[in-house]
C-alpha cells in the first residue's frame, strides 16, 4: 500500500509515470490543479517575480516545477529565480526581489533559508541590495 501511495504522489507532484490502475486523464487534471495551486503559493512568497513574468508566470512556473517535488513555496521561488537568472531570463522586478532576498537571508539550495546577522549584499540582474543592522536597501535597481 505504501509503495502504491508513493507512486501516486510521485505521479502527482514530481512528474512520475501514471501508476497502474489509475486513469491518465483524471490524474493529469489533478496534476495540473496541484501545479496551479503551487504556482499561487509561490507567487504569494515571490510577488515581484510573478508580476515581472506577468501572464507567462503560470506556464513558466509549471514548466519548471513539473518534474520537481516542492521544497516549500519560498524555496521553490528562490530556486526558480536563480535558474531564470542563470538563463538570462529573470525579469527586472524578479531580479530586485532576488537581490533583496539574498541580502537578507542565506540559502544554499539544500537547507531552509536562514536570516543573515552580519552586513550582506545581494546581486541579481544588475540589481544590488545591501543589508546592514537588519535594514535592507536597494542600492541599484535592475536594468529595465
Amino acid at each position: 500500500m505504501a509503495a502504491r501511495q508513493a507512486e501516486l504522489v510521485a505521479a502527482l507532484v514530481a512528474g512520475g509515470p501514471v501508476p497502474p490502475g489509475f486513469a491518465p486523464a483524471p490524474l493529469a487534471a489533478a496534476r495540473a490543479a496541484l501545479l496551479r495551486k503551487r504556482a499561487g503559493d509561490v507567487a504569494r512568497q515571490w510577488p515581484l517575480l510573478a508580476a515581472g513574468l506577468g501572464a507567462d508566470w503560470p506556464g513558466i512556473f509549471a514548466g519548471w516545477a513539473a518534474r520537481r517535488p516542492t521544497a516549500g513555496s519560498l524555496r521553490d521561488g528562490w530556486d526558480l529565480a536563480r535558474e531564470l537568472r542563470e538563463r538570462g531570463a529573470l525579469p527586472p522586478l524578479g531580479a530586485e526581489e532576488l537581490a533583496v532576498r539574498e541580502a537578507t537571508e542565506r540559502y544554499d539550495g539544500r537547507r531552509a533559508p536562514r536570516r543573515r546577522r552580519w552586513p550582506a549584499w545581494g546581486r541579481a540582474g544588475g540589481a544590488v541590495a545591501v543589508q546592514f543592522a537588519g535594514r535592507v536597501r536597494l542600492l541599484r535597481p535592475a536594468r529595465r
